[in-house]
């Protein structure tokens, strides 16, 4: 006998009964933090929910707008009517993505795009008005001649809950000149702001001087991230000490030095607890770090430390028992262009003498500043009696490193691709290494490993079907990226694709 469904009264069923907190967090589950592929309509389990019942009403309009990602222009049109409409709507809105925002696909140039006029400065700017209490707004490339002077004066002064503000990639002249211009009318203020994450990862046609203004009124920042822009040593001493970084990316700003920043890395109380921090250069352009400044840098890193990125660094196979005691806590290491040998590398991931440091080279050093040898023999003496620490890599970038090939991966001398390396699952490597590898399909399988490839980056990956193989990549500290290596600093929790995703982990 199959029993009839039990039918319960308006608001009474076991699920609208649950406290409000935790329907808010079952329902949550439902939402999309990306777009699906194609225009497919998203969300399509909330739009359900919403005819349930009051209850379910008013507990799914939290979730459905509490977090908007806009693809196009024309859900960014809708959206604005809808809110402008129901203006309590945009009360509930706390982060405004924008991050896959593109108007490629539609069949309109950017030209056609500004002439719809759906997106334009002017309706970015009335949708800031209309989410009085958004928290994270994120922007880009594809947007930044929309982003003027109004608009940046609205995110920076107009919206007091703003925590976070991501310009990726904006670099247009116009976007440059209004930033200059917004921010320049915090020089005689004594106005702080409240941001604690803030991204200008590519904004590289901004002036020195926009940063040495804004950053000595960001007394709470969390997240900084100015990749290849022209931040100066004068700027970065400015953060005020009241700031506390988890995340910071310097990585190939050419503009500051290896002293200033060694000098703020090691004596700022803003940089104490760091968990995220990028140092990359262009070695055909510059060097940041010479062997000096990574003698003074390694010492100091915090132990709160998961994510180093040391590519170009002038690091010699004395500063490995520096390198060392990092691998204890460091979940990603990057050493691309480092001048080390297999054994050097070896020695991260398993016990044994260490080489004593050789004399400096002086034609490594720049022109302006002969290095002597090191002030210290870090030699193995130090660590024989310390109980072996197996390290915690996941992820090791050994790119563009002469004594790291296929050969010398396969050999027996390499513990690389060995159980050994555990808990090692990427190896990143350029792309010499990476094409003789990808020929090598019968031994990659027979080791365990697989050659995989996005953008102008290549990795050798553990195969999860092997033995011990890879784990989740997810981190607290990334934020919502599952990949390893990442390049772009996160400043909100989520899924992670768009342009985002490229130049985090394409480029």
């Amino acid at each position: 006998m199959v029993e009839a469904p039990q039918v319960f009264a308006p608001a009474e069923s076991p699920l609208e009964k649950l406290p409000v907190e935790v329907l808010d967090e079952i329902i949550a589950q439902l939402a999309l933090d990306s777009p699906p592929s194609g225009y497919t309509p998203r969300n399509v389990d909330l739009i359900n929910c919403l005819l349930t019942s009051r209850t379910m009403h008013v507990a799914t309009i939290n979730t459905l707008y509490s977090n908007i990602t806009i693809p196009h222009s024309s859900i960014f049109s809708k959206f604005l009517s809808h809110v402008s409409e129901h203006p309590g709507l945009g009360t509930i809105v706390k982060r405004l993505d924008l991050s896959h925002f593109t108007s490629i696909g539609l069949g309109r140039s950017r030209q056609v795009n500004s002439q719809v006029q759906n997106m334009t400065s002017r309706t970015l700017l009335k949708c800031l008005e209309l989410t009085p209490a958004i928290q994270e707004v994120l922007l880009q490339e594809n947007l930044d001649d929309d982003i003027d002077e109004n608009v940046l004066c609205k995110l920076f002064f107009g919206l007091p809950k703003l925590k976070a503000v991501d310009f990726c990639a904006s670099s247009s002249k116009p976007f440059a000149e209004s930033f200059t211009s917004a921010v320049t009318t915090l020089i005689d203020s004594q106005m702080y702001l409240g941001l604690r994450r803030l991204s200008l990862h590519e904004c590289f046609t901004l002036p020195s001087s926009v940063f040495e203004i804004l950053l000595p009124r960001l007394p709470q920042l969390t997240h900084l991230d100015v990749s290849h822009t022209r931040i100066t040593d004068n700027a970065l001493a400015s953060i005020p000490e009241s700031s506390s970084l988890s995340h910071l990316n310097l990585g190939r700003c050419t503009q500051i030095s290896g002293r200033g920043v060694v000098d703020f890395l090691t004596s700022h109380p803003a940089a104490t607890n760091l968990v995220f921090l990028n140092l990359a250069c262009d070695i055909a352009r510059y060097r940041l770090l010479w062997e000096v400044d990574v003698e003074r840098l390694l010492p100091a890193l915090p132990s709160t430390l998961r994510s180093l990125n040391l590519n170009g660094a002038k690091i010699r196979r004395w500063h490995v028992p520096l390198i060392r005691p990092l691998t204890k806590h460091l979940e990603e290491l990057s050493l691309a262009y480092a001048d080390l040998t297999v054994h050097d590398i070896n020695s991260l991931f398993r016990p044994g003498p260490l080489s004593s440091s050789p004399s400096a080279s002086p034609s490594s050093s720049p022109p302006s500043s002969p290095v002597s040898s090191p002030t210290r023999d870090y030699s193995v003496t130090e660590e024989s009696s310390a109980p072996w620490i197996e390290p915690t890599l996941h992820y090791l970038d050994l790119s563009s490193i002469p004594a790291i090939t296929q050969s010398s991966l396969f050999s027996a001398s390499c513990v690389l691709l060995s159980p050994t390396s555990m808990p090692l699952e990427v190896i990143e490597l350029g792309d010499k290494a990476i094409s003789s590898l990808r020929e090598c399909r019968n031994t990659n399988k027979r080791l365990g490993w697989v050659v995989k490839e996005l953008g102008r980056r290549g990795w050798y990956v553990r195969d999860a079907n092997a033995a011990g193989g890879n784990q989740s990549g997810r981190r607290s500290w990334k934020m919502g990226a599952m990949w390893w290596g990442m390049r772009k600093c996160p400043v909100a929790w989520g899924e992670v694709g768009g342009l985002y995703g490229h130049y985090m982990f394409k480029k």
